[in-house]
């Protein structure tokens, strides 16, 4: 499998409607941290990401968390 490409040593702390988001898993995305597409070829599927009511959310910008697709503070290990 390939490994993520770290796309930030941060999380992105958002403001989110409710609905249906694709958070990019492999780090290639020029959108992120949702998903544009650029995961083909790699085997890195985007993460299904449904969110209930609106409120603030920290997707994970380093692609290493272990709570897809939430932060976890697993980018402090790459700063």
């Amino acid at each position: 499998m390939t490994e993520p490409v770290i796309a930030s040593t941060s999380p992105h702390v958002l403001e989110l409607e409710p609905g249906t988001y694709w958070w990019c898993r492999c780090g290639r995305s020029g959108n992120q941290p949702f998903c544009d597409g650029s995961h083909k070829g790699t085997g890195l599927a985007p993460e299904k990401c449904t969110v209930a009511e609106p409120g603030k959310v920290a997707l994970c910008g380093c692609k290493h968390t272990a709570n897809a697709p939430y932060c976890d503070g697993s980018h402090k290990r790459y700063r």
